[in-house]
């Protein structure tokens, strides 16, 4: 399956790539964060209180075996014990009002069975730790519309950068290209939301899906 719980609808969708920034946006490692404020974000309804960004770590013949609860108990557990990610909250003011996930890509160990991700990367050495990757976004409706996705984006490469990455991978949908995209499909981010953040178009494995990098260091 190419698309990450591709049943996420309305609290998975981030802001657009034209969204105003809002000047009290903040962002923070969420293991910094009380998981309160990360429970919050995810929300009790639709598909990300479904997930807890668990689809890419959990083989697909396991997925349908671990409910919900455990779950969540799968990200709390990875916030207590990751050096390295696995994602960031965004704040306004004290607020929490998104999430990125944002990890090395060998955490991933769904992604290679991707035809968007291993037919496009131009590193498809799955366990090199120096490659991470920006698997997700996850904005509440409440929030949207003011810059949060292209916050969280940004602070994912200098999260990145400072824990020793040397390319950091996103897996983009174009909303150019088609009349409409699905909000259950924007979760990935946009291609003009990372470019913003510096990243590159690198592969385009179909029309509206991108493969996008951007190297941080030799």
């Amino acid at each position: 399956m190419d698309v990450a719980c591709s049943r996420y609808r309305d609290e998975m969708e981030p802001t657009t790539t034209d969204d105003p920034r809002t000047d009290d946006l903040r962002v923070v490692p969420a293991q910094e964060a009380p998981f309160a404020d990360v429970e919050a974000v995810f929300g009790t309804k639709g598909d990300p209180a479904h997930c807890w960004c668990q689809w890419y770590k959990i083989p697909g013949s396991n997925w349908r075996s671990v409910g919900d609860e455990a779950l969540r108990g799968r990200l709390e557990a990875q916030l207590a014990t990751s050096e390295t990610g696995p994602g960031l909250l965004a704040y306004d003011g004290d607020t929490p009002v998104g999430w990125c996930a944002v990890e090395p890509r060998a955490n991933l160990v769904r992604l290679p069975q991707s035809r968007i991700v291993a037919g496009g990367t131009p590193d498809p050495d799955f366990d090199d730790p120096g490659i991470w990757a920006v698997s997700c976004f996850v904005v509440p409706r409440a929030h949207r519309k003011r810059g949060v996705g292209g916050a969280l984006a940004e602070a994912a490469v200098e999260y990145a950068r400072d824990h020793g990455a040397r390319v950091l991978e996103a897996y983009a949908i174009d909303p150019t290209s088609r009349e409409k995209v699905p909000a259950a499909e924007l979760f990935h981010g946009t291609v003009g939301m990372f470019e913003r953040a510096g990243f590159t178009e690198v592969a385009r494995p179909t029309r509206d899906r991108a493969v996008m990098q951007l190297r941080l260091r030799d």
